[in-house]
């Protein structure tokens, strides 16, 4: 027999978890099903999380899963491999289970597409980082490199400016005929060094970033490397639905409104499935307010039924 729920969440990070917390606590069967790939588990703490600044990723997920289990809320560590709406959602699981639920939240984030420099995945979230807002009062006033994946990156060589003042911007693949003036000027006014050429490899001693090699052979001495990975949503499940998705700079992402509900009835979602730069704290409300939503959605639905 397939177990039903009144909800069915999709995704165990921060925005999972919370729209769990609310449906719990609003009286609603639900099931979290988690394949346990959160985005921020290269980190070793969360900052920027007021009551939790400094929170290891994994001991915020595991409080976050002993709460939502004091209100009945059901979690599962699989994958959600199909799902099909009819009357109800049909939820497939890679494990075998299927469940059916009456309203979905997709809470399934995104995966970060790392550049293909040699030593740069392997010292991710360690001194080779991409959010300053998480990371840079942890490494404030040391040398930093910024890789340039774009030439959007002069972003974030100027905003990273604001934590250390020795700043070189190694262009590796992006012409610097590709930076407008506007760029150029912004860099120089911030003390922003420009650096052509590509980018072979980082030199690490006694497992710590020392230095960003160039293909030239020159070495240059950093001990901290931002880059802005490649964001890639997944948005498997949404697609399948036939939700609305709009194209932006850092990936196709599905329409929503307020609440986070997609154009599909009774779909919602929240969290980095909507956006590359919802952080932890942004990821949590979004739930939550998904949460709410659904179940308001819910009691008007049985009460015009009657």
């Amino acid at each position: 027999m397939t177990e039903k729920y009144a909800v069915v969440v999709v995704g165990g990070g921060a925005a999972g978890l919370s729209a769990a917390l609310v449906l719990g606590r609003a009286r609603h069967r639900t099931l979290v099903v988690d394949a346990g790939e959160p985005r921020n588990a290269p980190a070793a703490h969360m900052q920027g999380y007021l009551s939790r600044d400094g929170m290891p990723p994994a001991e915020f997920l595991a409080i976050g899963r002993e709460e939502i289990a004091r209100y009945g809320v059901e979690l599962v560590r699989d994958r959600v491999v199909d799902v099909a709406k009819g009357e109800d959602f049909s939820v497939v699981l890679a494990g075998g289970r299927t469940v059916r639920a009456r309203r979905l939240v997709v809470a399934t984030g995104l995966k970060d597409e790392l550049p293909a420099v040699p030593g740069v995945a392997e010292r991710f979230g360690k001194d080779v980082l991409h959010c300053p807002f998480c990371h840079g009062w942890e490494v404030r006033d040391q040398p930093f490199g910024v890789l340039a994946t774009s030439p959007a990156s002069v972003h974030q060589a100027l905003i990273v400016s604001q934590w250390s003042k020795d700043v070189r911007f190694f262009l590796h693949t992006v012409a610097e005929e590709e930076l407008s003036d506007q760029d150029l000027r912004r860099l120089a006014a911030a003390g922003v060094d420009v650096v052509p050429g590509e980018v072979a490899g980082l030199v690490v001693e006694d497992d710590r970033l020392t230095g960003v090699r160039l293909a030239d052979g020159t070495t240059h001495a950093r001990s901290v490397l931002f880059t802005a990975p490649r964001p890639v949503p997944q948005t498997g499940l949404l697609e399948r639905l036939g939700a609305e998705l709009h194209e932006t700079p850092f990936g196709a992402y599905p329409v929503v409104d307020a609440t986070g509900l997609t154009s599909v009835p009774g779909v919602w979602a929240a969290g980095n499935a909507i956006g590359f730069a919802e952080q932890v704290v942004h990821a949590a409300s979004g739930g939550y307010r998904a949460a709410s939503a659904i179940v308001g959605d819910l009691l008007m639905t049985d009460l015009d039924a009657v």
